[in-house]
């Protein structure tokens, strides 16, 4: 007893960050179940800025990868992220990991190097915000590569969803009207809470049609919204954001199979599919497109051209492409919806304004002789009034 006590006291002076395993090869259920302090082993080569903020909300103590975080094939932004928010990164570790290592187990991690109690697991690169700096010049080479394969992957695409893109072929039918109505789809990208918190006047006035794409179904309802749509996998959505009464629209696959529809049985709700190759988001625009929306705001997505690049999902960025340019001028960033928002009159300076014309009206009776008759009369109309009033307790 006392040389266990011993030992547990050893472990922990050894030097490094300690915490539970969460080891995982598929990465959206890894972040689901991934907690503060944990170490988290992933394989993703080319860590995208979705998942690399996922990583630093939940807070983990440290991130192992059995892949490169950066390839070299382009400059992703998910290293740097995970690095920036002070989480240890150790790179290229190798698949032997998810065979040596159990889920759940407490490990340390020092110098690159994962180790069991003092048992050595794998070891690989430690980066750092130098050696980061240094792997994104290197890959800013790879994007014209990207870009040449995400053209040839795009005439694919439409050749294979021309219908849906340019017809709207596939669409579902919803109870929900959106001809002619502001419609605002919420994507869990990065910053969207507060993006969505700064539209809080345009949704105050043009009472907009609320899309929740995934995760951003529940940001509405944290921010006291009730989405009227759910776009999205029902794994990665909070029940009682299922059960709020929104239509729930489920992707999937190409030949109608839908794994998220098991979830939507459970809970005992009626929802409709969408299968398409393309990614949630796209969906979500693509159903109001297809039924008339006069403008479509979007928070959470992605916007810059090494944003769309990094997604990690280079598959579903032809989609992405194509279906922005069918929407065409309908199509506005958030972004851009609060900032012409914030520019116009405050409601502060329109009654300071009400104010001094009547202020410049009152003077302007006074002067005259109209003035002069219309203070007679008020002085008149008080008299009476406060004569009257007395005469009640007399």
């Amino acid at each position: 007893m006392k040389l266990t006590g011993l030992l547990a006291r050893n472990t922990e002076n050894l030097p490094g960050i300690t915490g539970v395993a969460r080891v995982d090869r598929r990465t959206r259920a890894l972040l689901r179940r991934i907690g503060p302090g944990d170490v988290v082993v992933l394989d993703q080569i080319d860590l995208d800025r979705a998942t690399a903020d996922a990583l630093v909300e939940a807070e983990v103590g440290a991130v192992v990868n059995a892949s490169p975080s950066i390839s070299g094939r382009f400059p992703n932004l998910g290293p740097e992220v995970v690095v920036g928010a002070g989480i240890p990164l150790v790179d290229g570790v190798g698949g032997e990991v998810f065979r040596v290592l159990k889920d759940g187990s407490k490990v340390r991690l020092h110098d690159g190097v994962i180790y069991v109690g003092e048992r050595r697991i794998a070891s690989g690169t430690e980066q750092t915000a130098e050696s980061i700096a240094d792997s994104m010049i290197e890959a800013k080479a790879g994007m014209s590569t990207q870009l040449e394969a995400f053209s040839a992957n795009t005439i694919e695409f439409l050749r294979r969803e021309r219908t849906l893109i340019l017809d709207g072929v596939g669409v579902p039918e919803i109870r929900v009207p959106l001809r002619d109505r502001h419609v605002l789809v919420v994507a869990p990208g990065k910053g969207h809470a507060a993006d969505l918190k700064a539209l809080k006047k345009y949704i105050a006035e043009h009472r907009p049609v609320l899309i929740g794409v995934d995760a951003g179904a529940d940001t509405l309802r944290e921010l006291k919204y009730q989405p009227d749509i759910i776009v999205g996998d029902p794994h990665g959505i909070d029940a009682d954001t299922l059960k709020s009464g929104a239509e729930v629209v489920v992707p999937a696959q190409p030949d109608g199979h839908a794994p998220g529809v098991a979830r939507i049985q459970d809970l005992g709700i009626g929802a409709v599919t969408f299968p398409a190759s393309g990614n949630a988001e796209d969906l979500a625009l693509l159903l109001a497109d297809a039924n008339e929306a006069s403008l479509v705001v979007t928070v959470g997505f992605q916007a810059t051209l090494r944003e769309f690049l990094d997604h990690g999902r280079s598959g579903s960025n032809p989609s992405t492409f194509l279906t922005r340019l069918k929407l065409g001028t309908k199509l506005v960033d958030g972004k851009a919806v609060a900032a012409l928002h914030r520019s116009r009159v405050s409601l502060g300076a329109v009654v300071l304004l009400v104010v001094a014309a009547l202020v410049v009206v009152a003077v302007a009776l006074l002067m005259s002789d109209v003035g002069s008759a219309y203070l007679h009369w008020l002085r008149d109309s008080w008299n009476s009034f406060t004569s009257w009033f007395k005469g009640l307790f007399a």
